[in-house]
């Protein structure tokens, strides 16, 4: 069974937890509870991350795939960012400054791959 979290839960979750490897352990639970890609999604490869990453869509939903478990977790976290809102709301978001508050200490690899996955939403 999948059980996923809403963003507030995330960010909730990850706020009471002071140990930064702690913190990464968290993010790698929350991408191994990512909804599956149903088979008719449309997927698009997001370049410019240091793992193999896929944001897909269907029917207004966004799913993801990523092949490293630190980044299965940060798709799911952007993605509970944007889950349920419609591509006006997204482009509207200030996801960087929003993902930037975690604290989550990536390094400069995964962060140039968080910036490819908020730079697809922003040009939905």
């Amino acid at each position: 069974m999948v059980i996923l979290m809403t963003y507030k839960e995330m960010k909730s979750a990850l706020s009471i937890v002071d140990d930064p490897a702690v913190r990464l352990e968290m993010v790698m639970d929350f991408g191994a509870n990512m909804a599956p890609v149903p088979d008719d999604a449309v997927c698009n490869v997001i370049a410019g991350c240091a793992s193999h990453v896929e944001i897909c869509v269907r029917d207004g939903h966004f799913y993801g795939v990523a092949d490293s478990a630190l980044v299965r977790g940060i798709v799911a976290i952007i993605l509970a960012m944007v889950d349920g809102k419609d591509i006006d709301e997204i482009k509207k978001m200030d996801l960087q400054a929003e993902f930037n508050s975690l604290d989550l200490r990536l390094g400069t690899g995964r962060l140039g791959g968080v910036n490819s996955m908020i730079s697809f939403f922003k040009n939905l």
